[in-house]
């Protein structure tokens, strides 16, 4: 432990072994100051935290600087072979402006038509689209009047089109802009009044038109061979709130609760009957459900620096650079190792353990200190515990060719959630975070099947989906 290149270690372990040597000052005083080291103790670490050694996110690091990036060998710009997306010119262009040439700029002459040099601005036009339906209206002899049948979806006088309806929910759900931004832009840009009360009912309307899907999406993930489970928590108009997300590389289910726990998740309908691969980061709640499990090693990895950087535990140095060993030979053997292979590593990541289990000393030595009680072990410990108890978990990703080293797939899912909570800080009600959650599992889906958000809710409003959900 290290601030500003002083040894805090140094100094408590230094106070500690003064006290034991002083044989005159008293109980009381002694126990006063071993509480403050256990409080420096746990301050320090905690200003010691950041994104590398633990699971703080990168953005709540203090003074957080980017690191610079290496000078390579390549040039800036695309590279040799890289298909490029310059603009190119378009063969049916909607308007053709003539140029003529003013004939006082050039010289006397007899001159004839010689074809014409081509250069194209491409731009966009946006612009409001009043589609009028006019009903036929027949009368008989007798009085009585026949009107011409209005299109299903054409139920008012005046009413707004699906693809306002989907452009807003898009920037709401899928781009995140606050309600009264949405407004400012059809106002400014088309010169159309849409109110928050109107861009709500049109999230309400997605959400109740994906009832089939949320449906389909469960089925989906229940036959998936490996799911990615993660859980963040949201604020809805000041109650904490938890949004769960079950995903694969095809599928995404997310979900809010006022609980974080299995109660949560049992609502969710998808773990209690699942039978395949579950990965996450070793949250217990997950443990109570039947099935395989599969940890995350991001986590591992960023707790074995912080056991490393803040306790000095040189095992986990070295178990970080094992695990980093296994994750490129994996890769490089196609996504799964060769018994023998697996035998050898497996036989180091015993070695290290054994290791780690003589840096932190016995419960039967905590005792002789004078501790009473069941002793209490360190994050540090804790983490050594893990890596014995769960090993088959931890090292599944070297035998199952399914699953990965990471739950990089469900941090990656959930992320957009963090941004939404930055941007408008809460939602209002429970119900706009049930909107939200089943229209951004409809979107992020689309997204993984090569479906564009605005043309996923395009036919949504429509009463239509994807060919892939059908």
């Amino acid at each position: 432990m290290k601030i500003e290149n002083i040894d805090v270690k140094a100094t408590i372990d230094k106070v500690e072994k003064f006290l034991k040597e002083e044989k005159d000052i008293s109980a009381a005083f002694k126990s006063t100051i071993e509480l403050l080291l256990m409080v420096v103790v746990l301050l320090v670490n905690r200003l010691n935290v950041n994104s590398r050694n633990s699971s703080k996110p990168p953005s709540k690091d203090p003074n957080r600087k980017r690191p610079e990036k290496v000078k390579g060998e390549k040039k800036p710009g695309g590279q040799k072979g890289h298909n490029g997306t310059t603009l190119k010119k378009v063969d049916n262009p909607d308007k053709i402006v003539p140029l003529t040439i003013d004939r006082r700029t050039i010289p006397h002459g007899e001159y004839r038509e010689a074809g014409y040099e081509s250069r194209q601005v491409i731009d966009i036009d946006i612009k409001r689209c009043v589609i009028e339906y006019r009903a036929q209206v027949l009368e008989n002899e007798n009085g009585k009047q026949f009107t011409a049948k209005f299109p299903e979806k054409v139920t008012r006088p005046v009413q707004y089109g699906t693809r306002l309806k989907a452009d807003a929910v898009e920037m709401s759900q899928n781009q995140l802009i606050p309600y009264n931004r949405i407004e400012e832009n059809f106002q400014d840009k088309i010169g159309i009044s849409v109110s928050a009360g109107s861009i709500f009912n049109f999230n309400k309307e997605a959400y109740n038109s994906l009832d089939r899907f949320e449906e389909l999406v469960k089925i989906k993930l229940l036959e998936s061979a490996v799911l990615h489970v993660d859980e963040t928590g949201i604020n809805s108009n000041g109650e904490q709130l938890w949004l769960h997300s079950v995903s694969n590389k095809f599928w995404t289910y997310f979900y809010p609760h006022k609980k974080r726990g299995s109660e949560a998740m049992d609502e969710m309908g998808v773990l209690p009957k699942y039978k395949g691969t579950l990965c996450h980061d070793h949250w217990k709640p997950y443990y109570k459900y039947g099935c395989i499990h599969a940890l995350c090693n991001a986590h591992h990895l960023r707790e074995l620096e912080g056991a490393w950087e803040e306790d000095g535990q040189s095992w986990a140095k070295q178990m970080q650079e094992l695990l980093k060993a296994m994750n490129i030979s994996v890769n490089n053997a196609g996504g799964v190792l060769p018994p023998d292979e697996i035998r050898k590593y497996r036989k180091e990541y015993h070695i290290i353990l054994r290791q780690g289990e003589k840096e932190f000393p016995s419960a039967d030595e905590i005792k002789k200190i004078g501790c009473r009680g069941r002793p209490k072990r360190t994050k540090s410990h804790n983490l050594l515990k893990r890596l014995i108890d769960y090993e088959d978990d931890v090292l599944r990703f070297m035998e199952d060719k399914n699953v990965p080293f990471t739950n990089n797939q469900s941090e990656s899912d959930i992320r957009m959630t963090k941004v939404q909570q930055k941007i408008s800080g809460c939602f209002r009600s429970l119900e706009g975070a049930k909107i939200f959650c089943r229209i951004r599992s409809y979107i992020s889906t689309c997204r993984k099947n090569g479906i564009g958000s605005v043309q996923a809710l395009n036919l949504l409003f429509r009463g239509e989906l994807p060919e892939f959900i059908k």
